[in-house]
């Protein structure tokens, strides 16, 4: 069995002793894991409803007491273990908000294994770097979902991939099949779960999430999280908009974006109360079961929050039971924020934070308005942040400049690539951001200092498009920059110059890009030709300049 110092180090995490000391001592690293929550509402409330999910591949229905929840995770769990996945292993899983997502997370973590949700948008070109550099010993999936057959693809890579082992398939078939592998045996009564679930429980300091964002430099990096940093603001940020035993989460983010991860499955699980999970955003759907089930809190991106707002019938549900919806990943426009306040009766809470930092910052319910429409919040106890100059010292009041955080919740390093882990010997993150604080220690984001373009809380990684755009025939320059967006927030707008005599529309780069295998929301979504880059003396490709051009566009 791997040494599990080793596989840290392995692995780049950086974790000082002197951090593990400090948090403890403040009393934000409770030193538990994922699984100790689901024993605890399991002793507690076995009867109690844990998920309710619709899968709109089967067009079923599936609810799961704390109990069942549980015996399905166990028995996952020892197939995982039947299946040589071991401590320090990464499982690998790209599937929508299911409940075999939740109970591949509690089955890997109860023997020591490494959980790695990926987007379901992703494709071979993302998939092959990201398998490969975690070295996956599994991936699961699904059949099909949204017309897109993931079975197929998930065999081209097993094919590709020396460390891909194993691929199960959710509603497949034969040595394929999630249901025949894992859940048809009864592997509890072949094996010593017990035993096999004593030697094999992780740390609550041990990497217990790997879990890809998109940077600048055209490569995704593995985000690495302990259960400890996991949960490090987790009670405080339920404390702040005040969730408690009585609270319904509905869930229409991804559970394989930290959004749907945190605080969909996590919040459900700590507080050990019901988690309401669809698999297709409809802002209708929403509607139907906030008033069916009673929901009373979410969170989700910026354009989930103006689809519900804007839903032209949204009159004929009850939402009366919904407390409170957060909403993060994009600044929220002060026109949304104020429409939603009115239309939807219920508190907007304004976040900001990182799948590196979770939910860093928030606003409260019983603020005033114009915070919720011009701020992103304040930080939450066990987490601080500041707003630094050029020359590393903390700017006044409304001054822009680099926001950096440090605290419970940051993680502990990127896989593989420890010097890209930013923090300073104070333990300042460098969240490579650009916010101005105000007088009352409430932040709000102006921009990115590395051109992250953020299109419904989705990262697009720009280099990563720019490169590819460089390769198309008729194209000599290329630079993406972000476009305003009422819903999404930004899209991104491709500027190209082209060869001498050559044409190009926007139908024949997507079509370009598709082919190349380009994630589909990291398409740009238009694209404008211009006769020449405005350049710097030195030849740089000035984007200050097309961000101003692109401030009018619209898709």
């Amino acid at each position: 069995m791997t040494d599990p110092r080793a596989r840290q180090e392995e692995l780049g995490v950086i974790l000082p002793e002197a951090r593990i000391a400090a948090e403890k001592g403040r009393g934000f690293w409770a030193g538990r894991i994922i699984t100790d929550y689901l024993d605890d509402a399991v002793a507690a409330t076995p009867g109690r409803t844990a998920i309710a999910e619709f899968n709109s591949m089967t067009g079923q229905a599936t609810e799961l007491s704390y109990a069942e929840l549980d015996r399905r995770s166990r028995r996952i769990a020892l197939g995982l273990a039947a299946l040589g996945i071991g401590p320090g292993d990464v499982v690998s899983f790209q599937l929508p908000n299911w409940w075999e997502f939740v109970g591949l997370v509690l089955g890997a973590v109860r023997i020591g294994a490494i959980v790695n949700p990926m987007m379901p948008i992703y494709r071979e070109k993302d998939l092959r770097f990201m398998l490969g550099l975690a070295e996956s010993r599994l991936l699961v999936v699904p059949r099909i979902f949204r017309g897109f057959d993931y079975a197929a693809m998930a065999r081209t890579l097993k094919g590709e991939l020396a460390s891909l082992e194993h691929i199960l398939v959710v509603g497949g078939e034969g040595e394929e099949s999630f249901e025949e592998i894992l859940m048809t045996r009864a592997w509890e009564d072949e094996m010593d779960g017990n035993r096999i679930f004593a030697e094999r429980r992780p740390g609550p300091n041990d990497v217990v999430q790997l879990l890809y964002t998109s940077g600048t430099t055209g490569e995704p990096k593995g985000v690495m999280h302990s259960t400890n940093t996991l949960t490090g603001s987790l009670f405080e940020y339920s404390k702040r908009i005040g969730l408690g035993a009585e609270d319904v989460v509905i869930m229409g983010s991804p559970f394989a974006h930290q959004v749907g991860f945190l605080y969909g499955i996590m919040v459900a699980l700590v507080h050990g109360i019901e988690l309401i999970a669809f698999d297709i955003w409809d802002p209708a759907e929403a509607a139907r079961l906030i008033e069916q089930r009673g929901a009373t809190y979410t969170l989700s991106s910026t354009p989930f929050l103006a689809d519900l707002t804007d839903l032209e019938d949204l009159d004929r549900y009850d939402i009366s039971s919904l407390k409170a919806f957060v909403c993060g990943g994009a600044p929220v426009p002060s026109s949304l924020a104020k429409r939603a306040i009115k239309r939807l009766g219920t508190n907007i809470v304004t976040a900001w934070g990182m799948t590196e930092n979770s939910a860093a910052t928030l606003t409260r319910p019983q603020d005033p308005d114009f915070k919720v429409y011009s701020t992103d919040g304040s930080a939450l106890p066990g987490m601080e942040v500041r707003v630094i100059g050029e020359d590393g010292r903390a700017l006044g009041p409304g001054e822009v400049g680099a926001l950096q955080s440090r605290g419970a919740a940051n993680f502990i390093g990127y896989l593989k690539r420890p010097e890209l882990y930013a923090h300073d010997e104070d333990g300042w993150f460098d969240t490579g951001d650009l916010a101005r604080m105000d007088e009352d220690g409430y932040i709000r984001i102006t921009g990115r200092a590395r051109d992250v373009i953020i299109r419904g809380g989705e990262n697009i990684p720009v280099v990563e498009v720019e490169d590819l755009l460089y390769a198309h025939p008729a194209i000599i320059d290329a630079a993406i920059v972000a476009m305003s967006d009422e819903r999404l927030g930004e899209r991104a707008c491709a500027f190209v110059t082209l060869k001498p005599g050559r044409r190009l529309d926007l139908a024949e780069l997507v079509e370009f890009l598709t082919e190349k295998e380009m994630t589909r929301t990291y398409l740009p979504e238009r694209l404008e030709v211009i006769a020449e880059m405005p350049r710097t003396a030195s030849g740089k490709i000035q984007k200050f300049i097309l961000r101003e051009m692109a401030k009018g566009f619209s898709v």
